[in-house]
């Protein structure tokens, strides 16, 4: 296990920004549907649409080859209304001992999942599955989850084997490079935090708990 597990998402990207990670991990806009929170090596699950005739198709059922303690990351067509994973697929990951799934897109099933407590994160919920709208043509690859092109918040890199962690604040990715140091930075920064909290509850203000132990105003 991870020593990234003992830590909040936002503890995780407090830390990667201050290792100069310009978007903190953070993958915008997915939230928690099911199950508890997780830690573990991305699996990463490319769909496209059906209409890219040119894009390549996997001999087997993405779920089916899954590793044991992976999170499987799944980023699809940004604009795609329809669900690109459902409660079969869930039972299928947690056959094979996946920790979750994280889907840039949408999920259904959402009362199967739950009753799995099998963790799901998505950016929404449809009634229609992937056929015939989307379909998965590669896994595996380097994947850049990009937020509403209406924002100017920073793509979302995940590489295959990056760290991913999911709680109820969101869900981040941190580069299999940078575990150790994210770790190390994240205690110090927890520490700080909570001395600040303690200063806070004895009415000694924001303001004033930030600058002695932030060195903030």
């Amino acid at each position: 296990m991870s020593k990234l597990a003992s830590f909040s998402s936002c503890e995780l990207s407090d830390a990667l920004i201050r290792l100069g990670v310009q978007n903190g991990g953070y993958i915008p806009d997915i939230n928690h549907v099911s199950g508890k929170s997780i830690c573990g090596p991305a699996y990463t699950v490319k769909f496209v649409y059906t209409t890219l005739k040119d894009a390549p198709t996997l001999s087997e059922h993405f779920v089916d080859t899954a590793p044991e303690g992976s999170v499987i990351v799944i980023d699809a067509p940004p604009h795609a209304k329809n669900a690109v994973w459902g409660g079969l697929m869930s039972a299928g990951a947690q056959a094979r001992n996946a920790l979750g799934v994280v889907l840039s897109g949408r999920c259904r099933d959402v009362a199967e999942h739950r009753e799995l407590g099998f963790p799901v994160f998505a950016r929404g919920h449809s009634t229609v599955g992937q056929s015939p709208f989307t379909r998965p043509s590669a896994i595996n690859i380097p994947v850049e989850i990009v937020p509403d092109p209406n924002t100017t918040f920073p793509s979302a890199k995940v590489n295959p084997g990056d760290w991913i962690i999911a709680d109820e604040d969101g869900v981040v990715c941190v580069p299999k490079e940078l575990e150790t140091s994210v770790a190390e930075l994240a205690a110090k920064l927890r520490a700080i935090d909570e001395k600040c909290m303690a200063d806070i509850k004895e009415g000694k203000g924001v303001k004033a708990s930030f600058a002695k132990h932030r060195g903030t105003k």
